[in-house]
């Protein structure tokens, strides 16, 4: 038997969900507003960015939905930064709808994380944001991940596998509309909004709408990194997620972009590339999330 709409569970990161919806039913609206979708994104905005990202090239990034915005080409490797996040990516396709990349097993990744060793899910979620943290480097872990970025859209959708490559389900990370960049180290740049929604893989056309994160996103109020107002306009921008593309399964949910796989050459683990604004990353560090 299926679980009512409103029961909670954790998921596998840990984080508090709540099941608000099944594709081609409902949505329940979790803002306590209505906003537009272009006030929400503006009120975010206005310092989104800020101490999120130090590389230079920043200032020369443009929306991708402008005229001016450079194109990528498939098998092209990229970064895709969203905060202190970077990662390496490889094209699978761009065009006016968006961006489609892989990222493959192995492939290399810088982040922050709590500078006294721990996880970042392992530090309590009262001091979360406050705590002390420095930038290391990964790799992606488990199969490879696909991700699309819509075109001015203030969220991107990654499709998960299972071990087997099979699809393990959807991940809507809300984030600020993706800036673009080309030259030497071609990719975009966005920020996460903490507030996400996770589309299960079972029981497809009606598949399970989770909410996830909504006591992080009050943590972040709490500590300072968001106002209430942003926080409503986070929530806002899930509700247009969800009454936008994810009930009625529109772009990128009606591609079958769950099924697809990469060739040899696609799935070769992606490097960061060896420049001087990565270099200056793996060096940052702050006393809080707003520091550094």
């Amino acid at each position: 038997m299926r679980l009512p709409i409103g029961s909670t569970d954790v998921s596998a990161s840990g984080g508090t969900v709540t099941l608000i919806g099944r594709r081609g039913e409902r949505w329940q609206d979790v803002s306590p507003h209505e906003m537009s979708l272009s006030s929400a994104v503006s009120l975010l905005e206005t310092s989104g960015h800020d101490g999120a990202h130090l590389d230079p090239s920043f200032e020369d990034a443009v929306p991708s939905g402008g005229d001016d915005a450079p194109r990528f080409t498939s098998g092209q490797e990229i970064l895709w930064r969203y905060g202190r996040y970077i990662e390496a990516a490889r094209v699978v396709r761009d065009d006016a709808r968006g961006l489609v990349v892989w990222i493959p097993s192995g492939s290399a990744r810088l982040e922050p994380v709590p500078a006294d060793g721990r996880r970042h899910r392992d530090v309590p979620l009262g001091e979360r944001f406050r705590t002390p943290w420095v930038m290391a480097e990964s790799t992606w872990t488990g199969p490879g991940i696909l991700r699309v970025a819509p075109t001015g859209r203030p969220w991107s959708v990654w499709f998960f596998r299972r071990p087997d490559g099979g699809p393990a389900g959807a991940y809507v990370n809300l984030e600020l509309p993706h800036r673009r960049i080309a030259g030497a180290a071609p990719g975009i740049f966005s920020r996460d909004l903490v507030l996400d929604v996770w589309i299960g893989a079972e029981n497809p056309g009606t598949e399970d709408v989770w909410l996830k994160d909504a006591d992080e996103l009050a943590a972040v109020v709490e500590q300072g990194r968001f106002t209430a107002e942003q926080a409503d306009a986070v929530r806002a921008i899930a509700d247009h997620a969800g009454h936008g593309f994810i009930v009625p399964g529109a772009w990128p949910l009606d591609e079958a972009w769950e099924l697809w796989s990469p060739d040899t050459g696609m799935d070769a683990p992606v490097p960061l590339p060896e420049t001087a604004a990565v270099a200056a990353a793996r060096q940052r560090s702050g006393r809080s999330s707003l520091e550094g």
